[in-house]
């Protein structure tokens, strides 16, 4: 069984920065895609950045040049650099696995983690 464990979260003042990682863990044989959602009290749930195995990467518009995302294919880490954070962005931040084959003869299979807090206040 795969599993997503997350660190990083906390408490940050606004403009502050926190970094967020997401570590797989388990019978892995391939990643395609790892990223980071969010889900605020009363939206949709968000993409807020994802990198595939090759480097491609998908921001949302919001954070763009503020948040960086980066990933250790070797270790099947993934982290979230964020920086100026606002406290509308105060909520749970997901780690997302897809594409995940624990052997090249096992179909593909998707893992969320159970999300870390950020919150920004002052």
């Amino acid at each position: 069984q795969v599993q997503l464990v997350e660190s990083g979260g906390g408490l940050v003042q606004p403009g502050g920065s926190l970094r967020l990682s997401c570590a797989a863990s388990g019978v892995i044989f391939s990643i395609n895609v790892m990223g980071w959602f969010r889900q605020a009290p009363g939206k949709q749930r968000e993409l807020v950045a994802s990198m595939s195995s090759g480097g491609n990467t998908n921001y949302a518009d919001s954070v763009k040049g503020r948040f960086t995302i980066s990933r250790d294919n070797a270790k099947n880490t993934v982290y979230l650099q964020m920086n100026s954070l606002k406290p509308k962005e105060t909520t749970v931040y997901c780690c997302h696995a897809d594409g995940v084959r624990v052997s090249p003869l096992h179909p593909r299979a998707q893992y969320w983690g159970q999300g870390t807090q950020v919150t920004v206040s002052s």
